[in-house]
Order: structure tokens, then sequence, then C-alpha cells
């Protein structure tokens, strides 16, 4: 979980084939809405994730094996509603994260929305916290580690 640009789609992927998971992208879940207002540079309300939450929540409890979903889960109500998951916060400095998302394409996430969800999220208290200013692979060998999966 964590912000545009804080890794979490290529930190996830990685830890995927590490430990010969499934790897799920929450951005793939959105609906043509949300897609549509994020591209404009309009951030979403709660009600806009309020389905997109569901959903997601919908496959956790489903899945029957360890599966990574790249997910932002800004809000504590967020994280409530995918309450069986267990949340890795990927952070960083406003900086880094700015930088990340000017180098990436093909993405419908405008830059501008950073600022937003910077201010949209509460820091979670029980998830692993890691620095992106770290390598994805360093990432995912102390998730590996501290999981011990």
């Amino acid at each position: 979980m964590g912000v545009s640009g804080s890794g979490k789609t290529t930190v996830g992927k990685l830890l995927a084939q590490k430990t010969g998971s499934r790897f799920l992208d929450g951005d793939d879940f959105h609906p043509p809405e949300n897609v549509a207002k994020m591209s404009s540079g309009i951030p979403l309300t709660d009600d806009d994730r309020q389905g997109w939450l569901e959903t997601l929540a919908t496959i956790i409890h489903e899945a029957d094996d360890l599966t990574i979903i790249a997910c932002s889960a800004l809000k504590a109500s967020y994280r409530e509603i995918l309450k069986e998951a267990v949340f890795i916060f990927l952070h960083g400095s406003p900086e880094l994260l700015a930088d990340r998302i000017k180098q990436r394409s093909g993405h419908y996430m405008p830059p501008g929305l950073l600022q937003s969800q910077l201010e949209t999220l509460e820091i979670p208290t029980d998830a692993l916290a890691l620095d992106v200013v770290e390598s994805p692979n360093t990432l995912v060998d102390r998730i590996i580690t501290h999981f011990n999966l």
C-alpha cells in the first residue's frame, strides 16, 4: 500500500515472482468512471472508492493462497474494508515519489494528484513500513524475511 509512485506494482510483482504467488494490481479493478476522473486530474472520493474496495475485499476473501495486491489503501477506513489483508506500507519523500511518477509512461495517474494522495494518506500503525529509497530487490528481501515467506 502507498501513494502513487511508491513502487507498489514493481515491488508487488517482484514479491509474487520470488514467492511463486499471484499478483494483482488494484488499479486494474477501478471502474472506467474512476479511471476517467483520475486521468482528468480529479481526486477520487470515498464514494468513488467504495465499490472498488469491495471488489478487492472479495478477491482477498476468496483467495486460496498467497495473493499479492498492489493497492493504495490510503485511509484506515479503506484498510478496514480490506481487513483480511496484511499491509506493507511503501513510503518515500514527496520529491522522490513525484520524480518516479514523472518518469513512468502509460499510467493514467497524473503527477498532479500526488499531493491529494499525500493529504489523504493516514499512515498505518499496523503495517510493515518500508522506505522506497531502497531498491525493489532489497525491499522484497525485507518483506520475505519479515513474514518468513
